[in-house]
Parts: structure tokens; C-alpha cells; sequence
């Protein structure tokens, strides 16, 4: 089942490298963000009074892409009729899984309802916020002939970390410090013929991914940017503080 959405956003090309479609996760039932999600989608829970779907279709909007499919489950009808009502700044399809299909096969099941099969596409997960430059990463996933790239983001501690001496005199206190490693952050960029590799069921990290990998095709792109995901009450708020500091509330209604 498919639902579309019309607009005529104008749009400048990218030459090589321009990305004008991208898959959106939606599926998953938010069961960590009740009751925020007791009767609506994760991807319309409002952060600085927007979803986040609409959050994430401006910034896509913004970099070029004309063309969404958002892949969803649970609420499905909350979300088909979200999308009728509203005008955005692209064009939506909504496609239902019946079943669900797991991460990479709800990235397969999307991709299937592309208007451009023969072009290269984003995905993205729904519960993310994020404002990077994904024409840079697109630029970069080029001149690396990837079949696939993810973008990564450093990991931030949840915690505070207590600095010591090897005789255990504590000397410093850090408030959630960066580490030194880097995490999937959510959004990627496939060629064509990575859809055919994805599963039908299953997470593409456990599956599609490692193969890539082996053969030297998939990339990754360092953000250099805003990045959050929306997993829980905490997430949201902090989230919520973030994107109002930032004044891209105003950005969004405009």
C-alpha cells in the first residue's frame, strides 16, 4: 500500500555525485519513548514543536533530495494521513510493511518503491535529528567508488568520567566526554546495486555490510555537523533544548 505526497521543490544538481531520493525508517513501535508514542509513530513525536519527520524531510530537502519513501509499521494510518494533510518540502510515498522486516530489509522493502531505480540513494533512520552536509558526503562516497557509505559521529560517554592516578587519587572530573571511537550514525548512501544486496529480513550491519567490507566498498563519512538520535524521554529533551538553541525551529517553519 502507497500513499504519495506532491510538491515542486527547485532543486540544483550535484553533477556526478547528485543524490535526489532517499528511504526513511519508520517501522519500529518506540516502545522506549512512551507515552510520547502510545498513539502516534516514533517519527511524529514532536521535538521543538515539529516531528521528527518533518525536521528530517527540511534538512533532506535542503540537500537536494526530491523524492522519499518512509518505510513504517506501527500507526501506519497515523502517519499516511500526517503526510496527506501536510505540505511538504518534498515528495513523500508511504509504503506499510506488513511483517517486521528488520533494518536492512525495511531499507530493501523501501528501495523498492524508488522512483529512480537505476540511481543511487540515501537511507536514513527515523528516529535521528541531524544537519551535515550529505552533498559532501555523496562528493566523498564518489571519489572512493563505495558501493555503500555510512556516516559515523563520535561517541559521547552517557556518563561522567572520573580521571585517576594509578594510586587511585582522583584528580578530575568530565561531564559526558567524547571517546575515542566512532558509531553509525543512521544515515547512508547505496549505489543501485547494493538494494539487490540487502535482506529480506534482517539488519543490514550483520549481513550486507561485513560483505562490503571484506571486498574494500563501503566507506565512511566523518560528520561534521549536529547529530542526535531520539531513543527515550531523555533523548527527546535534550534534543528539544539543542534544536531551540540552534534556531532551527524558525528554519523548519519557513
Amino acid at each position: 500500500m502507497t500513499i504519495t505526497h506532491d510538491t515542486a521543490p527547485a532543486i540544483t544538481g550535484w553533477g556526478g555525485s547528485h543524490v535526489r531520493q532517499a528511504v526513511i525508517l519508520a517501522g519500529g513501535q518506540a516502545s522506549r519513548l512512551r507515552p510520547y508514542t502510545d498513539h502516534i509513530p516514533k517519527a511524529l513525536v514532536e521535538v521543538a514543536g515539529r516531528p521528527i519527520f518533518e525536521h528530517q524531510a527540511h534538512w533532506l530537502a535542503a540537500e537536494g533530495i526530491e523524492e522519499v519513501v518512509i518505510s513504517c509499521g506501527y500507526k501506519a494510518d497515523v502517519l499516511r494521513a500526517y503526510v496527506d494533510a501536510n505540505r511538504l518540502p518534498l515528495h513523500v510515498r508511504v509504503v506499510v510493511e506488513d511483517e517486521p522486516l528488520g533494518r536492512g530489509g525495511g531499507l530493501k522493502y523501501a528501495a523498492a518503491h524508488l522512483p529512480f531505480p537505476g540511481e543511487r540513494w540515501a537511507g536514513l533512520n527515523g528516529d535521528i535529528l541531524t544537519r551535515f552536509s550529505l552533498r559532501d558526503l555523496a562528493r566523498a562516497h564518489v571519489e572512493r567508488a563505495a558501493l555503500a557509505t555510512l556516516a559515523v559521529t563520535p561517541l559521547k560517554s552517557p556518563y561522567g568520567i572520573v580521571e585517576m592516578t594509578h594510586s587511585d587519587r582522583v584528580t578530575s572530573f568530565t561531564e559526558a566526554p567524547v571517546l575515542p571511537h566512532w558509531i553509525n550514525a543512521g544515515v547512508y548512501l547505496f549505489e543501485p546495486e547494493v538494494t539487490a544486496l540487502l535482506p529480506d529480513l534482517g539488519d543490514h550491519e550483520d549481513t550486507t555490510f561485513p560483505g562490503l567490507a571484506q571486498e574494500g566498498r563501503l566507506s565512511a563519512y566523518r560528520i561534521n555537523g549536529y547529530w542526535r538520535g531520539v531513543d527515550n524521554a531523555k533523548d527527546l529533551k535534550t534534543a528539544t533544548k539543542e534544536i531551540t538553541a540552534f534556531g532551527w525551529v524558525q528554519a523548519v517553519t519557513a
